[in-house]
């Protein structure tokens, strides 16, 4: 993972932006896309040689007012503000505490078994699925396994064709592992994690490069299942306010559409598989647990 993660942030977001996105001027040949540094320093008002020093790591801790300057020049949205934050150092309090980074609590997995005609799952930072309900299970049924969303996507054989967008999920999804870096730089799972990705596809490490950010809150997905076709559903995002880093997701189809009657089908087919396999899942909790990570 890198290291010098504000100096490369700070980079990949100036070269994003061209003088006409920022109302400035052009002048003279560009060796490189995007916005000089000196550039970046006037529309900050910090001192051009203090903002190299930040792109090159030789300074690594600006104050908030500086860090609120440089969001505001570079364009950045909130979750790219905030993840600037949390590079510089300057976000106290956010880093998960200890005890929660693997286990769900049963409080959370029966309110997760009381959405039984939506999928719902619990994800860390990491996108590992800590616990899925027997909806999300029966969604994710043709991964192998359904452990975590970014190797899902990039490196399992069912993903391209489960994401119909597949171009849109996968940015998404290494947006939200960017985020994860401000948060636990030092992780060594999330670090491995990258590593692996990057090794084993190469869309993975060209986006990852663009050092594009984003949270989890509300968004649409258009997948495909083999059971039941094509599925529209919209997505909502709950950080767990007792074990921060991870954070309830809760799928849902609009109401009478095709895709909430697929998702009701979907529902009915595991059902009838589990009990197939197993006389007695009547008598079993509907969560799943994920895997320990």
């Amino acid at each position: 993972m890198d290291d010098n993660r504000l100096g490369d942030f700070l980079r990949a977001r100036r070269a994003a932006l061209r003088p006409h996105d920022v109302g400035m001027p052009s002048h003279g040949t560009r060796r490189v896309a995007g916005l000089r540094r000196e550039e970046v320093a006037v529309l900050a008002g910090v001192n051009a040689d203090y903002y190299t020093r930040l792109e090159q790591g030789r300074e690594r801790n600006p104050s908030p007012q500086v860090i609120d300057a440089l969001s505001h020049a570079l364009h950045l949205d909130e979750d790219a503000r905030t993840h600037l934050y949390r590079l510089a150092g300057a976000v106290p309090g956010d880093r998960p505490s200890s005890h929660s980074a693997g286990r769900v609590s049963p409080a959370l997995r029966q309110l997760m078994d009381g959405y039984p005609d939506t999928p719902a799952f619990v994800m860390n930072r990491t996108l590992d699925l800590l616990a899925v309900n027997a909806l999300a299970q029966a969604l994710y049924s043709e991964f192998t396994p359904a452990d975590n969303l970014a190797r899902m996507t990039f490196l399992d054989p069912a993903g391209p064709t489960f994401y119909t967008d597949w171009n849109r999920a996968a940015q998404a999804t290494v947006a939200n592992l960017r985020e994860a870096t401000g948060f636990e730089p030092d992780n060594p799972r999330l670090r491995a994690l990258v590593r692996t990705l990057a090794e084993h596809s190469t869309d993975f490490a060209r986006l990852w490069q663009s050092h594009t950010v984003r949270g989890k809150t509300r968004d649409a997905k258009h997948l495909l299942h083999p059971d039941v076709g094509p599925l529209t559903l919209t997505y909502q995002a709950f950080d767990v306010r007792e074990a921060p880093g991870q954070q309830l997701v809760i799928y849902h189809a609009e109401p009478g559409s095709p895709s909430a009657h697929s998702l009701h089908l979907l529902g009915s087919l595991h059902a009838t598989r589990r009990q197939a396999h197993s006389p007695h899942v009547a008598d079993q909790p509907d969560t799943i647990e994920g895997p320990q990570r």
